[in-house]
């Protein structure tokens, strides 16, 4: 294994499996931190934790032994991989993961970009944009978990962690990779040790990437995985085999815990469309009100594609979590998606499309999922998955981050994952 990266949601480390397997790269996923060694023929592994939203000290043991693993595979280059809104509070946990990270590998001149053009997420004078608006005023702000109300990229990253925070400005990164790695230097030299990056566009994180090369520790969104594997090839490391797909036939059914802007379009598409929907109530989670193995039953019994969704306006989302807390209420959620999708998968469901990243991670941990192989791409940020739960038959998956795709992106989803 030659780059050994580290994701801390499970829809995030499939956006960054999908950039590394266009870009050549032979990569498997793994949830959670794995037991044993991986296949020698993995050229770029991902661990794919579920960090984002604990507590920070959690977070970095995680990381940490995820790191372990990966040095162990033979791993020459890491990555961690963060949202590309940045998802955090003022307390982390990109910040404090960052920072662990890079004293574990003594590494400095660690690069935080968490640019992803394709989903219109750039980074210019160290503010973070999302298409044409300020991420303090895309739509972040309002996120139940990490409402982010700053779009500063350093006063946000200053906030977490006492390690000096620097900046690679856009007049040097148009320049190329050899300016930019003087501006790393530079920034190092002046007592830097995470160093914001501006980028606009694939090419400029190409650029980055190429800058990078034998860089111990990157950070970032997956764009800033673009131009990495460029470097492996260049030393004739990489085998070119790339990754094998297959679709699944069988029942599909769509599961969202996401209340962003973009899945709730989605979930707004999906009921115009006449297709059959199943809502969850928040304070029927918490309460313990709904059986998922009826909810299972009842969308194994549709015609149509199925939605069983909890993507509430945010306003409701808010209530809910005063009444019962905010972690009670994401806890009672997750559980409950988790085992909706053993009964579906149970029941015979070939595909599943899930939106939203806590979600995602609730069903992979539901379902023991250990790896999944990496498939054709649906929408930027979002690949088809196929894994093969123990002691079952194979099952495709989409998992979504909230923000990404578009309106029609559960019947989108469904053709890829059908092989289609």
């Amino acid at each position: 294994m030659l780059l050994g990266c580290i994701g801390d949601d499970f829809t995030g480390s499939s956006d960054l499996a999908n950039t590394l397997s266009k870009q050549g790269m032979r990569v498997t996923q793994y949830s959670g931190v794995p037991t044993a060694p991986a296949d020698p023929s993995v050229e770029a592994g991902v661990v794919a934790l579920k960090s984002r939203s604990i507590p920070a000290g959690e977070a970095i043991a995680q990381s940490l032994a995820a790191l372990d693993w990966l040095k162990a595979q033979g791993c020459t280059q890491f990555l961690f991989k963060y949202c590309s809104t940045f998802d955090s509070t003022p307390e982390g946990n990109i910040g404090p993961v960052a920072a662990a990270l890079a004293e574990a590998l003594e590494a400095r001149k660690v690069v935080v970009c968490p640019v992803f053009p394709g989903a219109g997420r750039t980074l210019y004078q160290g503010h973070l944009f999302v298409h044409d608006r300020l991420l303090s005023e895309s739509g972040m702000e309002h996120h139940p978990l990490n409402p982010m109300t700053d779009a500063d990229i350093r006063r946000w990253l200053a906030r977490q962690t006492d390690m000096s925070v620097g900046h690679v400005g856009f007049t040097e990164v148009r320049k190329g990779a050899a300016a930019i790695a003087e501006a790393l230097t530079r920034a190092d030299a002046e007592g830097a040790r995470l160093i914001v990056v501006d980028a606009l566009s694939d090419a400029d994180l190409m650029e980055i990437g190429a800058a990078l090369d034998g860089a111990p520790l990157v950070t970032g969104g997956s764009g800033i995985a673009m131009g990495l594997p460029e470097n492996f090839r260049r030393k004739g490391l990489l085998s070119g085999e790339g990754s094998a797909w297959q679709g699944v036939e069988g029942p599909c059914v769509v599961l969202s815990g996401s209340c962003s802007t973009a899945t709730r379009g989605q979930v707004a598409r999906h009921r115009e469309a006449g297709l059959p929907v199943f809502e969850i109530a928040a304070d029927d989670a918490v309460a313990g009100r709904l059986d998922p193995q009826a909810i299972a039953d009842w969308a194994l019994a549709q015609d149509a594609r199925p939605l069983v969704f909890s993507s509430a306006d945010p306003e409701e989302v808010r209530r809910a979590q005063q009444t019962h807390g905010r972690e009670t209420v994401a806890a009672a959620i997750e559980t409950l998606f988790s085992a909706i999708a053993r009964a579906l998968v149970a029941g015979g469901v070939g595909r599943l499309v899930v939106a939203g990243g806590e979600t995602s991670g609730a069903v992979v941990e539901g379902l023991d999922l250990t790896s999944l192989e990496i498939g054709p791409e649906i929408a930027p940020g979002a690949p088809a998955l196929r894994a093969v739960p123990a002691g079952g038959r194979p099952v495709a998956l989409a998992l979504k981050s909230g923000n990404f795709g578009g309106v029609n992106f559960f019947a989108e989803a469904d053709a890829v994952l059908r092989g289609h």
